[in-house]
């Protein structure tokens, strides 16, 4: 089967991608879904059981590992809607023959299955042949899942723990190792050794004699030497990571892990030059590791793709990274969300985010989880949040404990978005006798925590007129910086032809260019980073900001190489981007200087 796009659509919060499978996997586009809220998979598995007459027998918290049955539940049963309605399509090409044409429409139309589906209906139209090549050519889109490594929380029966693989991103893999799919399970925000070898319990991750995986492993990481790393220490247990999903550390949605000053061009590079270094040094450690395990050894080469995301918004980028970098696919992510027919949204958010201007979309401090976290300002959570604030009430209510990770105040974990930690923080704070001024810096530090696990699934339930008594109305949504230049509501067709050139929904002639824009939001990170540390500088601070500006410095010398020599991309763009690099570098040189004047003047004092 013929791959038939160039892009995929990767998980976005908790819930605005929870149903996405279903609703794009037939015309063969890939997305993911998130495994962090079983609460709200089980909502929407009664919804989707209901809809299609599908018996439904509820999975109360009462079941024996519930979480994990609820995942392999809710996974089934996507699954198997989206392959009856993928089947259906295929069949019934004389009943749906506009369906056919739409979904050869949506393909890039340098796609070789686009070609021969025209070159054998340029002539005549024989229904049976016809019928007979699309079950043999079409394939549907995977239907991957995500889990956040790092948020595997303990948990409790009673006030008993419960051994480790019913933490919360033990039980999710589990959830989706016993699902009927065969697709790929996603790893994001850094590496967890105990987390990984429990993969090894499940023989859908290991590859037969000609190098199949039922269950693929993809890492989204930041740059190769993370790769490198962790898929040697997967590879030592018999498992191939088949997918590297690299993401641009800040100019991207979500969760943002600035990767020490590095830019997205040259680690991107870096991949493409050794991609065939990094296969041959994983696979001379994870063959004699099945063979030691007992484990089939494949007898034909097991692929590797190298994927990208974070900030692209024009098809001219996104040929330029699949064509110059030699990816395999391409993450169109925060545009997503202006089509409903794709993601679960309510409408207010989504008309809140069309309004959004760049200032609008900002990197808050709001995550329990201690890290930078791309937010709307006038987002309803937040709303909801201060609202609490003012009322001498900080902290939410915890009602659903994904992210209740903080064991400073007990041996059970609690969030740090919590009413119960933030009033345990503020009584602490209280005892300190500090100055007014250093007290409300304090203070807002600890109430800037928001219950995100909630707000960011909560879309999901309103866009479907779900019951929102548990969770509230509040509404956390993270679209990366990029969504500012994208300003109006889409079909899934416009956002297609938008991404392979044959339309153009940006109406802005503003928006800068993808790595100048991440470039620019490094610089404004780096400035903030100086900023809080110009009152009392470490020796630690001084270097790890030295080597964030020496690591930008190199990056734009990359790109006033790259584009500098390139002829044929980018050429009415060209001199902008350079005198905008220009500039970039200028604004690094002086930011340098600061750093070391202020250890100078540490020094002194």
């Amino acid at each position: 089967m013929t791959k038939a796009h160039s892009f995929h659509i990767p998980v976005m919060g908790i819930g605005y991608t929870i149903d996405t499978p279903l609703k794009v996997s037939q015309y063969g586009i890939d997305s993911v879904i998130s495994l962090l809220d079983d609460i709200l998979l089980e909502k929407l598995r009664k919804m989707y059981s209901n809809k299609f007459e599908i018996p439904y027998n509820e999975i109360t918290e009462k079941v024996a590992d519930f979480r994990a049955k609820r995942i392999t539940s809710y996974l089934n049963l996507i699954n198997n809607l989206s392959e009856k309605k993928f089947e259906e399509f295929k069949n019934a090409i004389s009943e749906k023959g506009n369906e056919i044409k739409e979904y050869f429409n949506m393909l890039p139309d340098s796609s070789t299955i686009k070609q021969e589906f025209k070159n054998r209906t340029a002539k005549y139209f024989n229904l049976n042949e016809i019928r007979n090549w699309l079950k043999d050519n079409l394939s549907m889109g995977s239907i991957d899942v995500n889990i956040m490594t790092k948020v595997d929380k303990d948990n409790y029966i009673k006030k008993e723990k419960l051994p480790v693989e019913y933490n919360d991103a033990h039980a999710a893999l589990r959830g989706y190792a016993n699902s009927n799919l065969r697709s790929s399970i996603i790893f994001s925000a850094g590496m967890n050794p105990r987390l990984y070898a429990y993969l090894e319990q499940f023989k859908d991750f290991f590859p037969d004699e000609n190098g199949d995986i039922k269950k693929k492993i993809v890492l989204k990481v930041s740059d190769y030497r993370s790769a490198l790393i962790q898929g040697k220490f997967l590879a030592k247990k018999g498992l191939w990571v088949s997918e590297y999903r690299v993401e641009s550390g800040l100019n991207c949605g979500g969760h943002a892990f600035a990767t020490d000053g590095f830019l997205l061009g040259p680690i991107l590079a870096e991949f493409r030059d050794k991609r065939k270094e990094l296969i041959h040094s994983v696979k001379e450690i994870l063959l004699p590791a099945l063979s030691n395990k007992k484990r089939t050894v494949p007898k034909d080469e097991l692929p590797l793709k190298i994927t990208a995301q974070g900030g692209v918004g024009t098809a001219e980028e996104h040929q330029f990274l699949m064509d110059h970098y030699q990816l395999d696919s391409v993450g169109w992510g925060s545009p997503f969300l202006l089509v409903p027919e794709v993601t679960a949204i309510d409408d207010s958010t989504m008309n809140k985010l069309i309004d959004a201007k760049e200032d609008d979309l900002y990197l808050s401090d709001v995550s329990p989880l201690g890290i930078p976290f791309y937010s709307l300002k006038g987002n309803t959570k937040d709303i909801e949040k201060l609202s609490l604030i003012e009322k001498g009430k900080p902290g939410s209510s915890c009602p659903k404990k994904h992210a209740a990770l903080n064991t400073e105040f007990s041996d059970k974990s609690i969030c740090t978005a919590s009413r119960q930690y933030q009033r345990l923080k503020l009584k602490e704070l209280d005892k300190e006798n500090l100055s007014s001024e250093k007290y409300k810096i304090e203070y807002d530090k600890i109430v800037a925590k928001s219950c995100i696990c909630v707000g960011l699934g909560t879309s999901a339930l309103l866009a479907n007129n779900l019951d929102t008594k548990t969770e509230g109305k509040g509404v956390s949504v993270c679209p990366g910086p990029n969504m500012a230049y994208f300003t109006k509501k889409m079909s899934l067709k416009e956002i297609s032809d938008h991404i392979y050139g044959r339309l153009n929904v940006i109406t802005r002639t503003d928006r800068p260019n993808m790595f100048v824009n991440e470039l620019k939001i490094y610089i404004d990170y780096l400035k903030n980073r100086i900023e809080e540390t110009k009152i009392s500088m470490t020796g630690k601070q001084e270097k790890y900001l030295l080597n964030f500006a020496n690591n930008l410095k190199e990056g734009v010398n990359y790109y006033q190489n790259l584009f500098s020599d390139l002829k044929e991309n980018f050429k009415d763009k060209k001199s902008g981007i350079l005198n905008e690099l220009n500039a970039g570098k200028k604004t690094l040189q002086n930011l340098y200087s600061e750093i070391k004047n202020l250890s100078i003047i540490k020094q002194v004092t």
